[in-house]
């Protein structure tokens, strides 16, 4: 049996993982907030970024996660394939729970679709990038511990959605974020808990890609998209304020419909200290 060591790189992959889990989830927040309150197009457009930056900040907590896993016996390569494809299920199954929630008409029940919808999702994402793992072994799960996972995936995705419904400041915002950031960190680790490697040595060449050479830089590019996308929506004025904007330039712009309404023959006072014109 191979000794796994999670944390490789000391505390610095695990809170670095929180972190990008944790920004993932309050961009996907105010962008379900900013859906909330648009229509038609911008509401569509406000769920798809927020499908994105949380598939995006799951994955990407998953994998920089993974950075300092390692199986004391073997070395460890990620399958190109289905490490995209487990990117692709984060973003396609958040999404649908995402569009449950904003486009629903009874709250209860898109909140509980949705939350379902997208715990799985980051469950299957979760495993799917473990069978993207390439090693000399045998990769074995414990069935409980998965189960644990799961259910905690589902319950982190449905309070987080349920946070998206009900809670608009800011400051809440970033709380709830911290707390899904947590529960999606302690999904992921009771997944790896449930693991474990029987090492098969060998000195043939493992299929797939380094860490460094695949998961790094693309961990790093979609960490970049995320503070981005964090920095656009920041600066980017909600529906009250463009409203607010919209009213103040009504407002201020003159009223091109006054015309002078004098009768004939009507002369305005002279104004005394006006001079005469000859």
């Amino acid at each position: 049996m191979g000794h796994l060591d999670h944390a490789a790189f000391g505390w610095l992959t695990p809170v670095l993982s929180y972190a990008m889990a944790c920004t993932g989830a309050a961009l996907g927040l105010r962008c379900t907030v900013r859906a909330l309150e648009a229509t038609g197009r911008s509401r569509r457009n406000w769920l798809l970024t927020a499908a994105s930056a949380i598939g995006t900040g799951i994955w990407t907590m998953h994998f920089v996660a993974m950075l300092g896993f390692g199986v004391t016996g073997t070395d460890i390569r990620y399958d190109v394939p289905l490490t995209l494809l487990s990117l692709v299920i984060a973003m396609g199954v958040v999404g649908v729970g995402v569009f449950a929630v904003g486009h629903g008409r009874d709250r209860r029940r898109s909140l509980l679709i949705g939350g379902l919808t997208t715990g799985v999702g980051v469950a299957s994402m979760h495993y799917m990038g473990m069978a993207a793992l390439r090693l000399h072994g045998m990769v074995r799960y414990d069935p409980l511990l998965v189960a644990l996972s799961v259910a905690i995936a589902v319950a982190a995705a449905t309070a987080a959605l349920w946070a998206a419904l009900h809670i608009h400041a800011p400051a809440a915002v970033a709380l709830a974020s911290l707390v899904m950031g947590a529960a999606v960190s302690s999904m992921h680790y009771t997944g790896m808990l449930a693991v474990s490697v029987e090492v098969e040595p060998s000195a043939a060449t493992l299929p797939g890609a380094t860490v460094m050479q695949f998961v790094f830089p693309l961990a790093v590019g979609l960490g970049s998209y995320l503070f981005i996308t964090s920095a656009f929506v920041a600066l980017s004025p909600t529906a009250r304020e463009r409203a607010a904007y919209a009213s103040a330039e009504r407002l201020t712009e003159p009223d091109e419909r006054a015309v002078d309404v004098a009768p004939p023959g009507f002369r305005a006072a002279r104004d005394p200290l006006r001079t005469p014109t000859p």
